[in-house]
């Protein structure tokens, strides 16, 4: 197993002491093998050395091991090339990230975030604008919280869009926060989207973590809406987050007498941008071509065949076997097709025998 995962579950880790390993060592092995006097060189203090080296006698790697594949979740390290290129640009950027379903980098998208004891005006219009900009392909991140953001992701799914799930907890089934939105993580999955966390599983939820967690879905995303927020909302830390990296900032304008106002009304007071309807967004982010431009990436087929496998596969995974009733072709000829369609990189085999549309 990769060090990085398993030094994510050192309770003690950060962005800044990995990077310290990674500066000193000249790998990852060379800094778990490391006695006191090296960790300390490499700028770690004491009191952190002593809690590593314990924690070290008794982690199970095994366990560990055998949880990620039991609840399909893979893990993506900065240096990767499907790590988001945004979330490399922000001060503090995760050095591992904890993913269920399917992810990929994504240079369209935008945060929805909002409050938990939201208004009739606030569902209405989360679920107005949000359908639209997954109409437009627009991938909507939000944190599946209670209120707002679970109203946003249900948007896209109706929408028939993609959505993904930054959560303050992990992301293994048992551990998903909050347990009353645990089957709309799934549908997300199921939808072709994700759940991911810097978080291994096994994670509870803290006051600590939901603020870190924020910062992951303003700075993956191009732009941050917040729907209705009072001034102690999270959202607006997100929001803040969004500003501190350069990231546009929208926000609702809001009954100036509603609870929900002083957060939204605020933002726009010092500068965001008030959004009415999704072409503002879309305007803003200069992405009014991106249907069109995501249309141009279509797969196309390159022989009758392929076209009749394509017509019958989604984002959501299809076994070879339904495959076959569906496109009435024989097994030898169908794997055959699906074989070089996976080389060609326009069908991905998701293990079991299940295919989907690699985009």
């Amino acid at each position: 197993m990769k060090k990085e995962i398993l030094l994510s579950y050192f309770p003690k880790i950060t962005t800044r002491r990995y990077g310290q390993l990674l500066a000193f060592f000249s790998s990852l092995d060379n800094a778990w093998k490391a006695g006191v006097e090296d960790l300390k060189k490499a700028g770690w203090k004491e009191d952190v050395i002593d809690k590593f080296l314990e924690w070290k006698k008794e982690v199970d790697e095994e366990k560990i091991e055998k949880i990620l594949k039991q609840e399909n979740i893979t893990c993506i390290f900065k240096d990767d090339e499907n790590y988001p290129e945004l979330l490399k640009e922000i001060y503090d950027p995760p050095f591992c990230l904890f993913i269920r379903g399917e992810f990929e980098p994504d240079e369209f998208s935008l945060a929805v975030v909002g409050t938990r004891k939201y208004s009739p005006y606030g569902k209405q219009v989360t679920q107005e604008l949000v359908y639209d900009l997954a109409n437009q392909n627009i991938t909507i991140v939000s944190g599946l919280a209670l209120g707002i953001d679970a109203i946003a992701h249900e948007a896209v799914l109706k929408a028939g869009g993609k959505t993904i799930a930054v959560l303050g907890s992990g992301i293994n089934k048992n551990h998903v926060y909050p347990f009353q939105n645990k089957d709309l993580g799934e549908r997300i999955i199921a939808a072709g989207g994700a759940l991911i966390s810097e978080y291994p599983p096994g994670t509870v939820p803290s006051r600590y973590t939901f603020p870190k967690r924020n910062r992951i879905i303003a700075g993956m995303t191009l732009g941050t809406l917040v729907v209705e927020a009072p001034e102690s909302s999270g959202a607006l830390i997100t929001s803040q987050c969004a500003l501190d990296n350069g990231r546009e900032v929208f926000a609702i304008p809001q009954n100036i007498n509603a609870t929900n106002s002083a957060g939204p009304n605020e933002l726009i007071k010092n500068g965001a941008h008030p959004a009415h309807k999704a072409s503002d967004i879309l305007d803003t982010l200069n992405l009014q071509d991106v249907k069109k431009y995501i249309s141009s990436k279509e797969i196309i087929p390159d022989s009758p065949t392929e076209a009749k496998i394509l017509e019958n596969l989604t984002r959501e995974p299809v076994h070879v076997d339904e495959l076959a009733k569906k496109c009435k072709l024989a097994s030898a000829e169908l794997n055959s097709n699906l074989t070089l369609m996976e080389m060609k990189g326009k069908i991905r085999n998701l293990g079991g025998m299940n295919y989907v549309l690699s985009r």
